[in-house]
């Protein structure tokens, strides 16, 4: 009888927690859905495109998640949509470096310098949203990432009071697997904003209306 007890417990026990996990992330994409567009002409326009870090492989090429992300950013630039961009990524050690690919990306595809600033410690979507608005002083943004991520970034943004839209980088098909790991995600952003967490680096002020050439 204890071992029935035990599983039926065990068994009550995950489909709660698999409960939560449906409603966290549903209540977090009906919060913003209206905030997120798949047609580039009909979001507004914004201070900044804002780039969420990716892998990049050895040679410091994007990989096919992140250099989408890039090319949806330049067709707003390109539109007019936002004047700079705000790249940010991990950049914990020499060997690992998600941010000055990116930009080395952008200058072949003929963005001005100036107009290219680099968050080196945004180390997740929480530290990047937080270091935009305290760090770059970014007060509207729109953000360039998958589907799979976008409502969490933007629900993030909008919470730590960032005037933030995004659109969907779709451009080719992504693995199952970013879906399963953003599911269990969207419990952390919450967790994160409840105890209002700081990122690990903020540092001196780099304001998103200046020269990305004045700054590393």
């Amino acid at each position: 009888m204890k071992k029935k007890r035990l599983l039926a417990y065990l068994i009550s026990a995950t489909g709660a927690l698999l409960f939560l996990i449906v409603v966290i992330n549903f209540s977090i994409y009906a919060a913003v859905r209206s905030y997120i567009s798949t047609s580039v002409e009909s979001l507004p326009q914004a201070e900044a495109v804002l780039i969420p870090g990716a892998a990049v492989f050895g040679r410091g090429n994007l990989t096919d998640i992140f250099e989408d992300r890039v090319d949806t950013a330049i067709s707003l630039y390109r539109l007019g949509k936002v004047s700079k961009f705000l790249v940010s990524g991990d950049n914990s050690t020499v060997s690992h470096n998600e941010v000055n690919p990116v930009r080395k990306y952008l200058l072949r595809e003929g963005i001005p310098d100036e107009d290219i600033f680099l968050d080196h410690a945004g180390f997740d979507t929480y530290s990047t949203m937080y270091r935009a608005r305290d760090v770059f002083h970014v007060s509207s943004v729109i953000i360039s990432t998958q589907s799979f991520h976008l409502s969490r970034a933007v629900f993030l943004a909008r919470s730590l009071g960032i005037n933030a839209y995004g659109i969907p980088a779709d451009n080719r098909s992504v693995a199952l697997k970013n879906y399963i790991r953003e599911s269990l995600a969207s419990e952390k952003a919450l967790l994160d904003l409840v105890t209002h967490r700081k990122p690990k680096y903020l540092g001196d002020v780099i304001p998103i209306r200046g020269d990305g050439r004045n700054y590393p």
